[in-house]
């Protein structure tokens, strides 16, 4: 079976320039088949300041109500999603930047107002990736660029955590490859001491996840990340690990995620 390489940048990275292209560099080295799947970042916070919007954040997710919603697909799947292929391809990486509207790639849901009402979002399964078209991307050279934009059966575009993409793409991709999940983002891995770099726990598993959560130490935007991380490998992915994206190739390096 074929090896593939599933990779999601946060925001951090998005927003630091110079940490930008030095993953792009790295990226673009990685042989075989790749998709990178990026976050939004604080531009679109910006912009909604700039607009008079007010942000609103809930355990580390983004409300996406009317005024939000078109700044998200604009910033997202337009700006950052473009400057991030543009990059790629000129250091030799055919990529091609998408959201899961293009092509019916993902069809996801709006998420349901209870508990909390998180306005235009989407929640999708593995099952609701369209293996074969992406296949069909992956298999004549192209690199998909995923932004976090989505939409349901109606049209309707929604707001998507990337960590979620990244994770349902992996899962569905696992199918077909040798999939390897990497999470990149500005720390050498999930921190025990968020004060101390090198306090990195090298293993996360179901049992400890538990406690290391009840003691506050994996909380907010790292709580979805581990969880669905968790989801990918007890859904088939080989591996997933969460590291510096300068460690991008480092295979000691970072925390890995297993049963």
């Amino acid at each position: 079976m074929q090896s593939l390489t599933v990779i999601k940048i946060g925001g951090n990275i998005v927003d630091d320039e110079s940490a930008l292209n030095a993953f792009l560099d790295i990226y673009a080295r990685i042989e075989g088949p790749k998709v990178l799947v990026h976050g939004g970042g604080k531009l679109a916070t910006r912009m909604a300041t700039q607009l008079g919007i007010e942000t609103q954040m809930v355990n580390g997710r983004r409300i996406t109500d009317e005024a939000m919603l078109p700044i998200a697909v604009m910033v997202y799947a337009g700006l950052i999603n473009k400057q991030i292929t543009a990059q790629l391809q000129a250091r030799g990486c055919d990529a091609m930047g998408i959201s899961g509207a293009d092509a019916k790639l993902i069809q996801s849901h709006k998420r349901p107002i209870e508990p909390i009402d998180y306005g235009y979002v989407g929640d999708f399964e593995a099952s609701d990736v369209n293996v074969i078209r992406l296949q069909q991307l992956l298999e004549i050279g192209i690199n998909p660029v995923f932004s976090a934009i989505t939409a349901d059966k109606e049209g309707q575009l929604l707001n998507t955590n990337a960590d979620t993409i990244a994770s349902n793409i992996a899962v569905a991709l696992a199918t077909k490859y040798k999939v390897a999940l990497v999470y990149c983002f500005e720390r050498k891995g999930v921190l025990q001491d968020i004060n101390d770099e090198n306090s990195v726990i090298t293993t996360i598993d179901q049992e400890n996840f538990t406690q290391l959560k009840q003691q506050g130490v994996i909380a907010d935007g790292m709580l979805p990340k581990i969880e669905n991380a968790l989801a990918a490998v007890n859904q088939g992915v080989d591996k997933v690990c969460i590291k510096k994206a300068e460690d991008l190739l480092d295979i000691k390096a970072g925390t890995t995620i297993q049963l």
